[in-house]
């Protein structure tokens, strides 16, 4: 579950299949640690060729799922000046062909493309209220893609 850039978790989900379609645990409590667990939950659709970020946040954990029914490329930067794997960047595939669960603890300046020809579903179970309680608070992020200088370049 660990991966090349600390503290990010990355899980292979499983399809339980039959005759009536599928089924796959998102989550389970017993299996994220504390500091991951979710404050609340949201669904996105990103069309085909779409990139999302890259961006990251202050205090805030992401827990992405990528279910299908598209396929997306993620790219992970470790922008966290303590860390052991700081600056290292990797790139995986996930989605349709490879259902994967992903941590991304604050500080990993995160991306993904639909890489697929449909559009695609991506659930998110942040450890943080967006916003913060009743969406009083200041947003938690630093928004990348909208510096034309910054080093987080998405590349095939």
């Amino acid at each position: 579950m660990k991966s090349e850039i600390d503290g990010v978790i990355i899980k292979r989900l499983i399809r339980q299949k039959d005759e009536r379609g599928w089924l796959a645990e998102l989550f389970r409590s017993d299996e994220i640690p504390p500091e991951f667990r979710p404050e609340m939950a949201y669904m996105s659709l990103s069309r085909p060729g779409i990139v999302r970020g890259p961006h990251e946040h202050i205090h805030q954990a992401d827990l992405f799922c990528f279910l299908g029914p598209s396929d997306f490329k993620i790219y992970l930067w470790d922008n966290r000046q303590d860390s052991v794997s700081h600056g290292r960047k990797i790139v995986f595939e996930a989605g349709e062909k490879s259902p994967s669960l992903l941590i991304v603890p604050p500080g990993i300046v995160h991306a993904y493309r639909n890489i697929g020809e449909c559009d695609g579903l991506v659930f998110n179970a942040p450890n943080r209220l967006f916003k913060g309680s009743g969406r009083s608070g200041a947003i938690d992020e630093i928004r990348h893609e909208e510096n034309p200088n910054s080093p987080f370049k998405l590349t095939d």
